[in-house]
């Protein structure tokens, strides 16, 4: 792992055990709560893996959070102005999805996140992962294809895509990948 990649799981790693302490949960509480085994969550609080969008989504449901916020509050060390390249950016070890969260930390409600995810890559989310945001999808280059529950929505350059109520939901991009931002609003 190289270091940046080290230095962001070791800062993901401390929020989580962070959370979990604050909440005065057990790592088996968590684990129960997640669906995360215990030894991975030990391996995540120590920083000595990249934890995959998939685990990370399904530890920030069990705070009753989204991966943004968890993220976040990793991250970011609050002002009003987060400059490029002090914008925390990750990387999913599994299917190379690189996400930028653009927003400086603040009270407001709304996050904007950067995401650039390769061709052919999927990134699965649960409806539980949507329970405490609304959210759109402005496609800024490439093509993707945006599942929500049995609905799939082929998007191109400009487009902007709203989403319902939570369900399941499947980024998937297509040749030559996709750019896109999502504008989210907590609460």
């Amino acid at each position: 792992m190289d270091d940046i990649a080290n230095d962001i799981s070791s800062t993901i790693g401390r929020r989580v055990h962070a959370e979990r302490i604050m909440r005065d949960w057990s790592l088996a509480e968590l684990a129960e709560r997640s669906g995360v085994s215990k030894a991975m969550l030990s391996t995540i609080e120590r920083g000595k893996t990249s934890p995959t969008a998939a685990l990370l989504v399904r530890i920030a449901a069990a705070f009753g959070m989204t991966l943004s916020t968890l993220i976040a509050r990793a991250e970011l060390q609050g002002g009003g102005l987060l400059r490029e390249a002090d914008q925390p950016v990750w990387r999913d070890p599994d299917t190379g999805y690189i996400r930028r969260h653009l927003s400086p930390a603040s009270d407001m409600p709304l996050e904007l996140i950067r995401v650039q995810l390769p061709a052919g890559a999927r990134v699965s989310f649960p409806a539980a992962s949507y329970a405490f945001i609304k959210q759109q999808i402005w496609l800024i280059s490439g093509r993707l294809d945006f599942t929500e529950g049995a609905v799939v929505h082929r998007l191109e350059p400009g487009d902007c895509l709203a989403l319902g109520a939570p369900s399941d939901c499947t980024f998937h991009a297509l040749e030559p990948g996709a750019d896109y931002l999502v504008a989210l609003v907590r609460g």
